[in-house]
């Protein structure tokens, strides 16, 4: 789905987006939320996760700050969100840095039906059975393309890998999206924030999936409102503020994406 066709569909039907995700990210995610149109809940006590899935359009699921309670409500709200048939991402935090991490993203990976998975190169290529280097939920290393074909073959569903290229593949096509700006990877949770805008398109898209173009449209969209902002701020300080008003004013004005979006078809290789 094209980005000014699910922007549109958002501002008209206003889904609630369900976000369990880190502590660290967690005001970013909301806020990111609210620009695209949609309405953002962070609600992650196992006691309410199932009942909150009755009412949301899409589950998104981060595991960057780790901790029992908040594994035992991701599986609760992911069944809960499957049963619905509702779309769930997953934004793998750092995993390969450390046992929790990796077994945390495994067991939702076996237990819940994801409709994609989107991280960082090194993130994606741990998934992928790949050698890669994270360090805390940082990614030095990696080539995110090839990661992120094997990914998505070895899971069976589409993946997204983001860096100064995103890519998102469903295994057999790829699609390279060039928008963005350095200033994005220098503040913190801009990854987290690029899952969140996935999830809002997802939302818009219905039949609990999410596919590749939707991905990439929605990587474009925020990558395009992180141009806007670097061109706007005197520094990462004053960056953040900008890159939500200027997701604001796209996604509110989605004609000023036209010519600005930079999504390309790439064979597999």
């Amino acid at each position: 789905m094209k980005a000014p066709e699910a922007l549109g569909r958002i501002r008209e039907e206003r889904p609630l987006v369900h976000h369990i995700t880190n502590y660290v990210t967690v005001n970013l995610v909301a806020n990111v939320t609210l620009a695209t149109g949609a309405l953002p809940v962070m609600a992650h006590a196992a006691e309410e996760v199932e009942e909150m899935e009755a009412s949301a359009s899409a589950l998104v699921m981060n595991i960057g700050t780790p901790d029992p309670a908040l594994v035992e409500a991701l599986l609760l709200a992911g069944r809960a969100a499957n049963e619905r048939g509702i779309p769930v991402l997953l934004d793998p935090v750092g995993v390969g840095a450390t046992t929790l991490r990796t077994r945390t993203a495994e067991r939702l990976l076996s237990e819940v039906a994801v409709s994609a998975v989107c991280g960082n190169a090194g993130e994606i290529a741990t998934l992928a059975g790949l050698s890669a280097e994270v360090r805390g939920v940082e990614s030095l290393a990696g080539d995110a393309r090839a990661a992120t074909v094997e990914a998505a073959r070895a899971l069976g569903v589409p993946v997204a890998a983001t860096g100064e290229t995103d890519y998102v593949s469903d295994g057999g096509t790829v699609l390279a999206v060039g928008n963005g700006n350095p200033l994005m990877g220098r503040i913190v949770g801009s990854g987290c924030a690029s899952t969140a805008v996935i999830g809002c398109l997802a939302a818009a898209e219905g039949g609990g999936t999410a596919s590749p173009e939707t991905i990439a449209e929605a990587l474009a969209l925020f990558g395009r409102a992180g141009e806007v902002a670097a061109a706007r701020a005197s520094g990462r300080g004053t960056f953040e503020p900008h890159l939500l008003d200027a997701l604001s004013e796209l996604c509110s004005e989605p004609d000023l994406l036209e010519g600005t979006v930079r999504v390309r078809e790439e064979g597999v290789g």
